[in-house]
């Protein structure tokens, strides 16, 4: 009796770790919709520039530059995000909490990101992907503005696969996946395997990881540190070494 007890309490257990990873029609559903609003985002600036370009090339050059200037704000803005749930919140954090909760375990396991299905590793970010921007591009008629938007929003709601793909060797990745590592437009394991080192306060951006070295070297997250427990007396969890990213 007692064996099958534990039997059945090691199979719940099983279940309940594997089903944090898989996708579930809930996550598909999200996804679809934060993919179909940055898709929409992107066709309207699309359009209205096909409309506007026949006076003038400016408004192409102008939108290009906002898509440029979008995507480097996507990889600057992964890093301060991950850096505050990093450092600050618990699980009983409203709204993140769940986040939090995942990024303190993932310091412990860090391939475990890796078995994530793709929906349910990227659900969260298509939530606050279609809140912000469907609105945006239902209301703006700006080519550049929606450009900018659109590009942001791909970019960060896919960075936590591109963080995922950083983790996976490269024998397990698509060809493409690989390219874009290489060529430095998606993140790279080298630019991020640093984070995972002692102590643990570094390379928090995870779209590009093109900020990182800034960053790091201008000692930016320190000091928005040293500020925050001032002011507030919040106390980092990197201030605490590696025993800081406990679960509590």
């Amino acid at each position: 009796m007692a064996a099958k007890v534990e039997l059945k309490h090691n199979n719940a257990e099983n279940q309940n770790e594997e089903t944090w990873q898989v996708s579930t029609w809930t996550h598909r559903a999200w996804l679809a919709t934060g993919c179909a609003a940055v898709l929409f985002s992107l066709a309207k600036s699309l359009h209205l520039l096909t409309l506007q370009s026949r006076a003038s090339t400016r408004p192409w050059l102008e939108s290009i530059a906002a898509a440029m200037i979008g995507y480097a704000a996507a990889d600057l803005a992964s890093g301060v995000y991950h850096w505050a749930i990093d450092n600050y919140g618990g699980p009983e954090t409203p709204i993140f909490g769940s986040q939090i909760d995942d990024f303190q375990g993932h310091h412990h396991q860090p391939w475990a990101i890796t078995n994530r299905q793709l929906a349910n590793n990227l659900y969260l970010p298509a939530v606050y992907a279609t809140a912000a921007i469907f609105p945006i591009s239902l209301l703006a008629g700006d080519p550049a503005l929606l450009a900018f938007v659109g590009v942001f929003a791909g970019f960060a709601l896919f960075c936590q696969q591109f963080h995922a793909w950083a983790h996976t060797p490269k024998r397990k990745l698509p060809p493409l996946v690989v390219a874009l590592q290489n060529a430095g437009i998606i993140l790279a394991p080298p630019k991020h395997a640093a984070h995972h080192r002692p102590p643990y306060n570094n390379n928090y951006c995870i779209v590009s990881g093109a900020w990182n070295g800034f960053l790091d070297r201008s000692g930016f997250f320190v000091g928005l540190e040293v500020v925050l427990h001032r002011v507030f007396g919040y106390r980092p969890r990197s201030w605490g070494g590696p025993k800081s990213h406990t679960i509590k």
